[in-house]
């Protein structure tokens, strides 16, 4: 199993301006504008040690994202036949043509790397910014974000070479660049919205912060005690996002008194990351994500993985966390089944090449047998939080076609939420199992806000929960908060329960779900139909919830009983 810690290898002083050898280049990334907010303030110094990744070639991902949907459609012969460890690692290891050849390279030039994942396709290797300049024919600078001051190193461009191109994915970070705002929580407390409504006064709903109870009359959840061993979840956390057990403890006195209150979570540590007890934490993100996923999955265990010890915006390096996050899965004999994550970047900051290879690493553990679910943002179409723009904003990693995007929701009944994001991605066509429920919607918008998205695109969210007014206990607070961060821990807490009704049959758990939500699993969510989400600016829309699927709540909201019924249970 990889280690959780980085593991670097220094140069050696004599070797740190070392004169690397030429070799014919080409251009291998390159942004012609900086993402938004970013300005130049000059070039790096030159002995500035980079800490460089290089993401070899993966030998098969074709045959992996085959594999993905042949073990995740229901009508397939091998549904729920996922791999083993060793049979993904098979997919995505370099060739060893391409591990020999770029090491070849490296130590040409005086510099040797370290390998940062068990199937090897990610390497790492340290150098000062004069020699990544002359190596990669770059320009390393210092940018800074406007609003957050925060000062990154990075390259508009940068060439390997000719010979090598084949073998190397991308280097990073380079042309990707941190989003100091959306790397924050989706938990969107500074968007007002009215207090909850509902249509009689008996239902738990009827209140003015949402509950446990809430959700379970509102979505049928079961309060029965989930059984198996083998069903976990995991929650990631970045940058200081840290639960607190006493909260923890005091939301389940207050709300789940059925539960033992001295239930917790299972703490796992990558890149120095750490989960400090007893301090009077403020974190929101943290506190929402343990709060409710232990509040809703009765019994199911649940592994809080802290990644990263860095407050934003002081280096926060949100893409190498999702990196090291997947690949720590990816090592793990038996990953927990279910992982839903509430946070996210704006696409149009990181960079094709390093979407698409982390799109494939999400692949790879759908074909695990992992469902993998983003919150889909809070900023309607303008990204993940609200900001003027010019045209709509995707975001990531909640467009990869291999996890299930949520969107948010509120009222009862359901509305759309208007923060819920949704559109369509730049980067990712759009994949087969949802051409058929995207088509009709396209159909029903015809001209409105033509131009202004990519119609070919892969579409999100795929569906929605409630995501407004939740009761977190946090910092001496007690919500309201609200944000697609509250959706996504919802629904993967039934799809967590589901699971653990599958293995109690003796059969496989749901993994990736999309090809079952667009097929069987989508008569048993509750369509959405009402509202819409957050324009660009005051000139244009954002899009409209209608009957059947739509880029503001996806197929609709979930409903464990029914899903159990689809699935013969």
């Amino acid at each position: 199993m990889l280690s959780p810690t980085y593991l670097f290898v220094l140069l050696l002083p004599a070797l740190c301006g070392a004169t690397p050898m030429r070799r014919s280049m080409q251009v291998h990334e390159a942004r012609a504008d900086l993402p938004s907010g970013y300005t130049l303030t000059g070039p790096a110094s030159p002995q500035t040690v980079l800490t460089l990744r290089l993401a070899l070639a993966q030998n098969n991902i074709t045959g992996l994202v085959d594999t993905l949907y042949d073990v995740s459609t229901p009508s397939s012969a091998n549904y729920g036949a996922y791999l083993s460890k060793e049979k993904i690692e098979e997919y995505i290891a370099p060739t060893e043509e391409s591990s020999s050849a770029v090491n070849a390279w490296l130590t040409e030039n005086d510099l040797q790397s370290t390998s940062l994942s068990a199937a090897g396709d990610w390497i790492s290797v340290q150098m000062p910014a004069s020699t990544a300049n002359n190596l990669f024919n770059a320009d390393f600078s210092v940018f800074t974000h406007s609003s957050t001051g925060a000062q990154v190193v990075r390259t508009l461009a940068y060439s390997v070479p000719t010979d090598l191109a084949g073998h190397i994915d991308l280097v990073y970070p380079t042309v990707s660049f941190p989003s100091p705002v959306a790397d924050v929580p989706q938990a969107a407390t500074s968007l007002s919205a009215p207090q909850l409504t509902a249509d009689n006064n008996t239902d738990p709903c009827n209140i003015s912060l949402i509950t446990p109870a809430c959700l379970q009359w509102l979505y049928d959840i079961p309060t029965t005690p989930a059984t198996s061993p083998n069903n976990s979840m995991a929650v990631p956390g970045y940058a200081t996002e840290w639960p607190q057990e006493a909260y923890l403890k005091s939301f389940l006195e207050q709300y789940r008194p059925d539960i033992d209150p001295d239930t917790t979570w299972e703490l796992v540590t990558l890149d120095g990351g750490s989960d400090p007890q007893g301090s009077n934490s403020t974190s929101v993100e943290g506190n929402l994500d343990m709060q409710w996923t232990i509040g809703l999955a009765t019994n199911v265990t649940v592994k809080f993985i802290s990644v990263s010890n860095v407050t934003i915006p002081d280096g926060d390096e949100f893409a190498e966390y999702l990196i090291d996050t997947a690949t720590y899965m990816l090592g793990l004999d038996s990953p927990p089944t279910v992982m839903p994550t509430s946070y996210g970047v704006n696409e149009e900051s990181v960079s094709e090449k390093l979407a698409q290879k982390l799109c494939s690493s999400y692949a790879a553990l759908g074909a695990r047998g992992v469902s993998v679910l983003f919150g889909s943002g809070d900023g309607g179409v303008s990204g993940i939080q609200y900001e003027t723009c010019t045209t709509f904003v995707p975001t990531f990693p909640g467009v990869c076609p291999y996890l299930t995007s949520v969107g948010g929701t509120w009222l009862v009944p359901e509305t759309a939420a208007n923060f819920s994001g949704g559109g369509f991605s730049n980067v990712f066509d759009r994949p087969s199992y949802q051409e058929d429920a995207v088509a009709g919607y396209l159909d029903y918008l015809g001209d409105t806000n033509s131009g202004l998205y990519n119609a070919s695109g892969r579409a999100y969210p795929d569906v929605a929960a409630y995501s407004v007014h939740f009761d977190v206990i946090y910092g001496g607070a007690q919500g309201p908060i609200n944000g697609t961060s509250c959706a996504g821990p919802t629904f993967a807490s039934v799809i967590s329960l589901l699971n653990d009704k599958l293995i109690a049959a003796g059969r496989p758990v749901l993994g990736f779900l999309n090809p079952w939500l667009y097929s069987s699993a989508s008569s048993a969510l509750t369509d959405i139909t009402v509202g819409d989400n957050y324009a660009c600016s005051g000139s244009t829309t954002g899009f409209n919830a209608t009957t059947g699927w739509d880029a503001v709540t996806g197929l609709g909201t979930p409903n464990y009983t029914k899903l159990k019924a689809v699935l013969d249970l």
